[in-house]
């Protein structure tokens, strides 16, 4: 059976850029939501001992060979999945997350987009152009080549064979508390409590 992560910082700690208000909703209801309803339909299935990478990859669209409609098990396994790294991605501002990157990370970004701005700038752009709900993702494949996705609904590089390395959470529930429908505003400001430190271990792992 899966919980609910606990949240690596206090629950008003990435305030200005994600309210206590947001965090409540946000982790305590949608998170928790994905989390029951997950461990509910799992039960006396194949999917009850796996991990969520096993979920995802067992039940994602683009693998999964089934008569069963899988969808709701992918679904909420894949909104744990990328809630769990987004939450645990952010840190209070002004920490780690001013230091920016460093190592093979920061290599790979400077010989991808010559410049961590210029790397912004895109990761901004896919997760405001991205229509409705879902996620934008920077990730990476077997040869350590990363590149940007627009991820629709609870899809994620997982269920592709990729490893997922940040992201950032465009359904409107996400921001719409703190920016209501400006979601670039809110995209731009979330640099600010990015914990670099744990994108690089992402990486490299």
């Amino acid at each position: 059976m899966f919980t609910l992560i606990k949240l690596p910082y206090e629950i008003n700690a990435l305030e200005p850029v994600i309210s206590a208000r947001t965090l409540e909703f946000h982790h305590g209801k949608h998170l928790q939501g994905y989390v029951d309803n997950l461990n509910k339909l799992i039960v006396g299935t194949e999917f009850e001992n796996m991990s969520l990478e096993g979920i995802i990859a067992a039940s994602s669209p683009l693998i999964a060979a089934s008569s069963r409609n899988l969808t709701p098990i992918f679904n909420n396994a894949g909104q744990i999945l990328n809630h769990n790294l987004y939450f645990t991605q952010f840190c209070q501002p002004s920490s780690r997350s001013l230091s920016g990157v460093e190592g093979p990370l920061a290599k790979q970004i400077e010989k991808q987009w010559t410049t961590l701005d210029a790397f912004k700038k895109e990761f901004e752009a896919k997760g405001a152009t991205l229509f409705g709900s879902g996620w934008v993702w920077l990730q990476a494949d077997a040869k350590g080549e990363l590149s940007i996705a627009q991820y629709a609904g609870a899809d994620n590089p997982v269920a592709h064979g990729l490893k997922p390395i940040l992201t950032f959470d465009v359904w409107e529930h996400a921001y719409y508390l703190d920016c209501q429908n400006r979601r670039p505003a809110h995209l731009a400001a979330l640099w600010d409590i990015v914990d670099w430190k744990v994108i690089e271990d992402r990486f490299i792992r």
